[in-house]
């Protein structure tokens, strides 16, 4: 059936690039097939491991503006429609079965590996696949079209393989090809659970690094120019938190000098935030670093001995407040 689907839509986009005029700008070329076998198995720390059976998942449509940094700067791939498999879907019956932290419920620290018969690696948070937004932003693509500008005609070579396609990223690093496995996993960090600790607050954070010694965040290291980012804010558990403001600086202008940006740390870095009582969250590097629709996370100050301060953290680009994260003591870059 979704074979029939693919080649339906294929004839569909073929007849359109005829002649036939609609109002979607996307729709101009018709998709092809990418090389490669569809197989994947999800992997690590859920309870049902296993193969994925892809044939009863829906067929999810992206449009991506792909670029690549090189030595002569950042390089424009191309403009495609992607057709594939949300990761969403795919994990969405994987139940985690957490190795590290188990005292600790929320799923907010897992993280999600991508990889390839070759070794390759793509790390996403499981917050920008589950709390973001806007859904299905991420897709096993098995079908492509370039979007041809009208005028110009400039055509973009396909992927020559089956793609993860990462839709929110700037550069597209993890952008990996003919992945075979999906790994669930938790950072190898022991972080007490201390639920209920009154009061709740941290005069600091610390940036640990492998192999390095932990550096103190300072305050000086606070980009000057503000944000403030009104929001309905609602937790996946308890609802309406009220309309609140959040004003503080990026997050990533903060931690720009504690995180290499290098296309090794793009693809597979990741980042553990964490409160003086335990609760944590992960993020990508990706995520926080190379975003291309400036939704961003803050980094609040709120002031010396205030309750949920010193620091916080606000992530714009959720739909649930779930990794809002007050009191933060430790951020953790690690890469997989």
């Amino acid at each position: 059936m979704k074979r029939l689907m693919l080649f339906l839509t294929t004839v569909f986009f073929a007849l359109a690039g005829l002649g036939q005029q609609t109002n979607d700008f996307y729709d101009n070329t018709p998709s092809q097939k990418l090389p490669g076998a569809l197989k994947i198995e999800v992997a690590g720390e859920v309870a049902n491991p296993g193969f994925v059976d892809l044939e009863r998942l829906p067929l999810r449509t992206l449009i991506v503006r792909e670029t690549l940094s090189g030595q002569e700067g950042i390089q424009f791939i191309g403009a495609y429609r992607y057709e594939g498999y949300s990761l969403l879907d795919i994990l969405n019956d994987r139940v985690a079965a957490r190795k590290h932290g188990a005292d600790f419920k929320p799923q907010t620290d897992l993280m999600v590996a991508v990889e390839n018969a070759a070794g390759e690696k793509a790390v996403l948070s499981w917050g920008e696949i589950y709390y973001p937004a806007a859904l299905h932003r991420v897709l096993i693509a098995a079908a492509a079209a370039p979007i041809i500008p009208n005028e110009s005609k400039e055509n973009w070579p396909l992927a020559p393989g089956i793609k993860l396609v990462c839709a929110n990223d700037l550069l597209s690093e993890r952008g990996i090809l003919n992945p075979v496995r999906i790994t669930v996993f938790t950072a190898p960090l022991e972080i007490p659970d201390k639920k209920g600790l009154k009061p709740l607050t941290a005069s600091n954070f610390q940036v640990l690094r492998p192999g390095q010694q932990a550096a103190a965040f300072a305050a000086a290291a606070m980009p000057a120019e503000k944000r403030t980012f009104p929001s309905a804010f609602y937790g996946r558990g308890k609802g309406y938190h009220g309309f609140q403001s959040f004003a503080g600086v990026l997050l990533k202008d903060a931690l720009q000098d504690f995180v290499p940006l290098d296309p090794t740390a793009l693809r597979r870095g990741f980042l553990l935030a964490a409160s003086v009582d335990g609760y944590r969250i992960a993020m990508s590097v990706s995520e926080l670093f190379n975003r291309n629709d400036q939704a961003e996370f803050l980094l609040l100050d709120r002031g010396a001995g205030s309750e949920g301060g010193r620091y916080a953290i606000f992530p714009a680009a959720d739909f649930f407040s779930d990794r809002a994260l007050k009191a933060v003591s430790a951020i953790h870059f690690l890469i997989y």
